[in-house]
């Protein structure tokens, strides 16, 4: 067996010191010349473990193999097979802890897992800026089929069943397409318009997206039956936010971390031009560890933020963002304040003069500091308060981050769909709920998890769908 680099390919970045202070997408991405040194390190194992460790089970050696040959649209053939959002799964799934977990030279030889995910970014961006022609659209099998929501869960839901010849209709509440995509994770870490590109390459395959239509209020899901539609897709994400019940949360200046992304991403605040409210500048405490904290605390940043503090009730070992993002995110000055709890946000009240404009933003956060105990239920350690440890972090704004729940407005409205106490919407396997053709997947029936979970999801409910429409 020929040696292998014992480690990935570096990723070209910007530099820290620039980025943060742009809007502009942090990794630059693969050259071919890269791409192709890292294929090398691929063994092309038989037994491909590294399949089974994606959800949507890309053909990983295959796709490889064709990079290996400097074919590249080969390559982006084999992808697109069984992915719809290639380059945006490149960009931002957690290869880390999936397909590159399981990858032969990291479990056997001890060395840094072949770099999929940058492999899988590279080829699908070649594609999009090199072959301009249009996928072939598949003749109508006859089957209509409503998908409500076009995050990655119904884009992948579509994807599949419109190259089946279904008849696919996509229902998003908001005014673009995208979901999480666009409104939930900032330009910096997935440009827009990589995902205006695979929307467009949905909507060439004959997929009809239909935005600000919210299904529960505008229309119901027996509406769309009584339409013609055979078969639905929920995979309205869960875009309610939680908060952690403290005093001063309704204070101004305080925002859930799905607001102040959506003002942002979706919304522009972030261009100099921008007439959508946001706070920018001062000092701002996130609240929360995961992908969406360091999104929000990296977007404070370059929105003109002072100084961004990651306020985390658990150790660096049990953060769960991906480690790059939080490589990323120190490295561009965010101060991470670990094993510490809010436990109330202060306000401003000047008793002389009730008219000061400062009166009812925030202006300060208490804190205690915390220890870690005996394994929670999950495995983590819990945290346990450390008595008489109170202390003060100035700051004008704060985001918390501490996860989404289900919107139950589709459940309010849909007689005999179970649901969870969590709100989310109970399915068997095939992604099948109570309600007879009507599916679910994606964070609608898990909670806030990872894109490509959602995405796996849909390819279940399409691959059912079908099997129950087809017969």
């Amino acid at each position: 067996m020929a040696a292998r680099e014992p480690k990935k390919h570096e990723m070209p970045t910007q530099k820290p010191e620039v980025r943060a202070h742009n809007f502009e997408e942090v990794a630059l991405g693969y050259t071919a010349e890269l791409a192709e040194a890292e294929a090398q390190r691929c063994l092309n194992c038989k037994n491909k473990p590294c399949v089974s460790g994606c959800p949507v089970n890309i053909d990983i050696p295959e796709f490889i193999a064709h990079l290996k040959n400097k074919d590249i649209e080969g390559a982006y053939e084999v992808i697109s097979k069984t992915s719809s959002l290639p380059a945006v799964c490149g960009r931002v799934c957690p290869q880390e802890s999936q397909c590159e977990h399981e990858c032969t030279i990291a479990v056997k030889l001890g060395l840094e897992p072949v770099g999929i995910g940058r492999l899988e970014r590279f080829t699908a961006d070649w594609h999009r800026n090199n072959k301009k022609t249009a996928p072939v659209k598949p003749e109508p099998n006859g089957h209509k089929v409503a998908i409500i929501g076009s995050g990655p869960s119904g884009l992948t839901c579509a994807g599949d069943l419109a190259r089946l010849g279904y008849s696919v209709t996509i229902y998003e509440a908001l005014h673009t397409a995208g979901g999480v995509l666009v409104y939930g994770i900032p330009e910096f870490r997935l440009p827009k318009s990589i995902v205006a590109a695979e929307v467009e390459t949905l909507k060439q395959l004959g997929v009809d997206i239909v935005t600000d239509v919210v299904i529960g209020r505008t229309l119901t899901i027996d509406d769309l039956f009584e339409q013609g539609f055979e078969a639905v897709f929920i995979g309205s994400g869960a875009g309610l936010p939680n908060f952690m019940g403290i005093p001063g949360e309704s204070l101004c200046g305080v925002y859930s971390a799905n607001e102040f992304l959506t003002r942002s991403n979706l919304m522009k605040a972030y261009l100099d031009d921008s007439n959508t409210p946001i706070m920018k500048g001062g000092k701002v405490a996130v609240v929360g560890g995961g992908n969406v904290a360091m999104d929000s605390a990296r977007t404070a940043l370059r929105l003109g933020a002072e100084k961004v503090y990651i306020v985390y009730r658990r150790s660096m070992e049990e953060l769960p963002a991906r480690k790059e993002e939080v490589e990323h995110a120190v490295e561009e000055g965010i101060e991470l304040m670990l094993l510490c709890n809010p436990v109330e946000i202060l306000g401003y009240k000047n008793e002389k003069d009730p008219r000061d404009p400062k009166n009812g933003f925030v202006r300060a956060i208490r804190c205690i500091k915390m220890e870690l105990g005996e394994p929670d239920e999950k495995g983590r350690r819990r945290p346990v308060e450390i008595p008489g440890s109170e202390f003060e972090l100035d700051v004008d704004t704060v985001i918390m981050a501490i996860g989404t729940s289900p919107n139950p407005q589709i459940k309010d409205t849909t007689d005999g769909l179970e649901v969870n106490k969590r709100g989310g919407i109970i399915v068997n396997e095939e992604g099948l709920t109570s309600r007879e053709n009507v599916y679910a997947g994606g964070d609608a029936v898990t909670g806030a998890a990872t894109v490509i979970s959602a995405m796996g999801a849909g390819k279940t409910a399409a691959k059912a769908i079908h099997e129950t429409l087809a017969d």
